[in-house]
């Protein structure tokens, strides 16, 4: 069963042997007929963009209170992501490090959370968090760094530059079910694969790999005056996530361990310059 809100994907989730669940996480009232029928909940779902500054989750809210009106959910499954952690200045970062949340976005992250964390514990429903990187699909649309190879969008020049995190789509499907059913109680854990690159050198890798230019690099000043805030606010945390929880605990054994692996399964053109895994 799939909560969903577009009246366009009811036909495509019947057809995969779906049932649809017509209903709005921003409408409390559409969310009643949720409570109750699923016995395990996977929740997905990013925070709506309120107010630029606001700092609450009111979709995960709203998902929680219709979960506690009947027949409570024997586990449920929280995708949060690694931005609570803010910048960690390339430290490596396992679940046990404070949050640091520095945008309205990742606040509201926070909030969810802790909404989960709080639902968990007090209606004994073994709730589990996975903190999500950034997600690619090379058999999705826009999955990829390529349209953006394409569009000549900089990068950050090498001293500037900062660390990023990836999951191959089916990879964190994966760990979507693992911690559904394998996760521990009141639990967090990253969901990302091995690769430790900046970004800058992450789009390099994929550029070469297309047979596309590499990025221009800009320096940090340039790029402020050149790049939108939401670009850079991405630009301004580096950080290192350990997987060693995903692997130990959940037992996912990754089929991309690095964006390299994941990149080079799609039906997207390469050239063969030499390029070896990280």
């Amino acid at each position: 069963m799939a909560l969903t809100s577009s009246q366009s994907k009811l036909a495509a989730f019947r057809g995969r042997n779906i049932t649809p669940l017509p209903g709005n996480l921003d409408d409390a009232a559409t969310l009643r007929r949720l409570s109750g029928l699923a016995d395990r909940v996977i929740h997905l779902a990013p925070p709506a963009n309120e107010v630029a500054n606001a700092r609450d989750d009111g979709r995960t809210r709203r998902l929680l209170q219709a979960l506690r009106l009947r027949g409570l959910p024997q586990a449920l499954v929280y995708g949060s992501t690694s931005g609570v952690y803010g910048d960690c200045s390339g430290d490596v970062v396992a679940e046990t490090r404070c949050v640091n949340p520095a945008s309205a976005r990742a606040y509201r992250r926070v909030d969810a959370e802790s909404a989960v964390r709080f639902f968990g514990r007090s209606a004994s429903v073994p709730v589990h968090i996975l903190r999500i990187p950034g997600i690619y699909a090379p058999d999705r649309e826009g999955g990829t760094p390529r349209a953006r190879l394409l569009r000549g969008t900089p990068v950050l020049a090498a001293l500037d530059d900062v660390y990023t995190n990836h999951i191959h789509a089916d990879d964190l499907a994966r760990a979507c079910l693992a911690a559904m059913w394998r996760g521990k109680p009141q639990r967090i854990s990253n969901v990302n694969d091995d690769t430790q690159l900046k970004m800058g050198d992450y789009f390099d890798l994929a550029a070469d790999m297309y047979g596309l230019p590499r990025p221009p690099r800009l320096q940090r000043g340039e790029a402020q005056q050149q790049l939108p805030p939401m670009m850079l606010s991405f630009m301004g945390e580096s950080r290192r996530l350990d997987n060693r929880r995903m692997k130990n605990e959940l037992g996912l054994h990754l089929r991309y361990p690095t964006v390299y692996a994941g990149l080079r399964s799609g039906a997207e053109p390469f050239t063969s310059p030499g390029i070896k895994p990280e």
